[in-house]
């Protein structure tokens, strides 16, 4: 059962980090693209801008596709982990923990559950 628990946890969390980089770099999913990205990621001091949405979609979208896979879950994990603590150091932390006022809550949990899959090790449902 635990094997099954990690493989929707990967899943669920990798997948959605997929989707967040295919915003930033496709445009896909309601996103805005890489200049759109790179015009607010230089609205809040990220330059430039351009290039902090690239290495910030690809961050998200090679992490989430490792982590969901189970594959260099480590990589994977560092990845999220790092893309979500610049978003707690850049957007979320000036607004207290909790994410009813824009806090770092919910930024907190995936570097948590990033963590903690990738110290337990991905279980056995891996794609190769």
């Amino acid at each position: 059962m635990m094997d099954l628990g990690l493989l929707i946890i990967r899943l669920v969390v990798g997948l959605t980090f997929v989707g967040h980089g295919a915003q930033k770099l496709f445009g896909w999913f309601g996103g805005y693209g890489l200049k759109g990205t790179g015009g607010w990621l230089e609205s809040i001091g990220l330059k430039p801008g351009v290039t902090m949405a690239l290495l910030a979609g690809l961050g998200e979208l090679v992490g989430g596709l490792l982590f969901a896979a189970g594959v260099g879950t480590w990589v994977g994990a560092l990845l999220i982990a790092l893309t979500m603590l610049v978003a707690i150091v850049k957007v979320h932390g000036a607004n207290g923990y909790w994410a009813t006022q824009n806090g770092f809550e919910y930024n907190l949990v995936l570097i948590a559950v990033a963590i903690g899959v990738a110290l337990i090790g991905p279980g056995a449902y891996v794609l190769f």
